[in-house]
């Protein structure tokens, strides 16, 4: 296998053109902490944009920050904590989870991959706070889109299908993404003893309420992350210490007609949720294969029994129940039918499990018919030969 590694744009640039020349297949690959997402790629040839790496432009005051592709995720957040800010979208470090170290992600794998964390349900996903980006297609053409200013109207909003195409449509080589102030205060109420459709509800109730609950996640019993052993349902309040202290007093006795209520102030209360974030429950299982569900909020917990009444399986929730993710065991399929056969609605994303089984069962959620059509389009209008990432989220080129 050829590894290319260029320095700069104009490396990137040089080789692209020369795979779409002579159509051959790259895989693009940062800090590879992701390389293990999606159908497995086979390629004789890996771009890897490791070495685009580092800080372009910060400016705190203006809530923007711009990198090379390849600037490890330690270091952007290590920076923005510095002036108190952060990326709010709570980007999550699957290293370990994927069967690798942590803290090995990129911003650029981050926002290919559009991943977030609990505060997904109020911040939104990384492509809300993806700006601009320059790029190189699979056409070998280099390009641009977006701007490096928060309020920005300039051409086609190309960031929102950029982000979660897994490389599939373009190499990028410069990104830039809004930051926001971090909280001063965090804590953390967590009610015990909830089965899981209980749970539901009184997350349901939280997020209802006037009391900015910024996460919401119930671990099962026999579950635990950061600390915290299930059963505990966990609500999340940010802000400043004269708002967070009321807020969660008055939340507290909403919940309390749930079960008993116990707090986590910010230390503990970030331990909990940086372990929900990166799937820590189930990150020390390598052999059981881990399925990421987005539903209803409503049906998480009928979903995740539906599952567990035909295989070995165990879940966990976030997004206030909205995101079930599960550890299922065996072998074959990893599961495919059976978890794809409980859902009503929704889809379900296979985040690990073995090489064969990726490449014999779609890691994503099958598309309608209508929206394949259009996803094919999409990629042969950035990437007519195939070469950028080919089979990585559908098979062949």
């Amino acid at each position: 296998m050829t590894v290319f590694s260029p320095k700069d744009a104009a490396g990137v640039l040089e080789i692209v053109r020369w795979a779409a020349a002579e159509e051959e297949a790259l895989e693009l690959v940062g800090g590879g902490s992701r390389r293990a997402l999606g159908r497995p790629v086979q390629t004789a040839h890996t771009l890897d944009l490791a070495a685009l790496s580092g800080i372009v432009a910060y400016e705190p005051e203006e809530l923007v920050l711009t990198a090379l592709p390849g600037t490890p995720m330690a270091e952007i957040g290590a920076l923005l904590a510095s002036r108190g800010q952060q990326l709010a979208f709570e980007p999550p470090d699957w290293g370990p989870l994927l069967g690798g170290p942590a803290g090995r992600g990129t911003l650029g794998g981050t926002l290919a991959t559009n991943l977030a964390g609990p505060r997904r349900l109020t911040a939104g996903a990384a492509r809300d706070h993806f700006l601009g980006f320059a790029a190189v297609s699979g056409r070998g053409e280099a390009f641009k889109a977006g701007g490096k200013v928060v309020k920005n109207v300039t051409g086609y909003d190309l960031m929102k299908p950029m982000a979660g195409a897994f490389g599939t449509l373009a190499a990028f080589t410069e990104v830039t993404v809004k930051v926001l102030p971090a909280p001063e205060c965090v804590r953390t109420l967590v009610v015990g003893g909830l089965d899981d459709a209980a749970a539901i509800r009184a997350m349901a109730a939280a997020m209802k309420s006037p009391h900015e609950v910024s996460a919401a996640a119930h671990l099962p019993a026999g579950v635990a992350a950061g600390g915290v052993t299930g059963p505990a349902t966990a609500l999340r309040l940010e802000g400043f210490e004269a708002s967070v202290g009321p807020r969660a007093a008055a939340l507290a006795r909403l919940l309390a007609p749930f079960g008993p209520v116990d707090a986590l102030e910010t230390e503990a209360s970030r331990r909990l949720w940086a372990a929900v974030r990166d799937v820590e429950p189930f990150a020390a299982e390598p052999a059981r294969t881990v399925w990421k569900l987005s539903v209803m909020p409503s049906e998480g917990s009928a979903v995740a029994a539906r599952v567990a009444a035909q295989v070995d399986a165990r879940a966990f929730y976030d997004w206030a129940g909205g995101l079930v993710w599960l550890s299922v065991a065996g072998d074959g399929d990893g599961g495919a039918a059976v978890v794809r056969g409980a859902l009503r609605d929704g889809h379900a994303t296979m985040i690990r499990a073995p090489e064969p089984v990726r490449a014999a069962v779609p890691p994503f959620h099958p598309q309608a018919q209508p929206l394949a059509a259009l996803s094919a389009r999409v990629k042969a209008s950035f990437d007519p030969r195939g070469i950028l990432n080919p089979g990585r989220m559908v098979a062949g080129r």
